[in-house]
């Protein structure tokens, strides 16, 4: 009640500036004003000047916990692994070839000498990153690509 009551006092001593900005004949400055002047009202009558004190309370309640509880700093510990385990995994994911085993899924293990002999009667031109390429839905695209190569662009 307090809350609304200081904006709603904000307001209307923005509104008194402005209207004493518009009698000096200064309209456009006195137009920015009143904007300015129903934001506190506005605020206040959607619920977000309470909203905002409950985001700033619950901030700094977050942060006397990170200073005086340890598990909050578990929690942390355990973001940290699971952001190194990520990124180990991207490191191996890169470093492996292109058609290894471990790319592929277990579905292609499993299927044996199958997988290979399918690598294999694939032609030259549909290996490697062509194959990535028209995957990723880009081969929509080549004939856009080669009218800008034509026109120079």
């Amino acid at each position: 009640m307090l809350t609304t009551t200081l904006c709603a006092a904000l307001s209307a001593g923005g509104l008194g500036i402005a209207m004493m900005t518009a009698y000096r004949r200064r309209f456009l400055a006195a137009t920015r004003i009143a904007a300015a002047s129903l934001l506190p009202v506005g605020l206040a009558m959607a619920g977000l000047v309470t909203l905002g004190r409950k985001v700033g309370t619950a901030t700094a309640d977050w942060a006397a916990d990170l200073v005086f509880k340890p598990t909050v700093w578990l929690g942390f510990g355990v973001l940290a692994v699971a952001a190194l385990l990520y990124g180990v995994t991207r490191l191996i994911s890169a470093r492996l070839p292109e058609g290894g085993a471990a790319e592929r899924g277990p579905a292609a293990v499993r299927g044996g000498a199958a997988a290979p002999a399918i690598a294999a009667n694939r032609p030259a031109a549909a290996s490697g990153r062509r194959s990535r390429g028209s995957d990723s839905g880009l081969s929509e695209f080549a004939d856009v690509e080669e009218i800008l190569k034509r026109r120079g662009i």
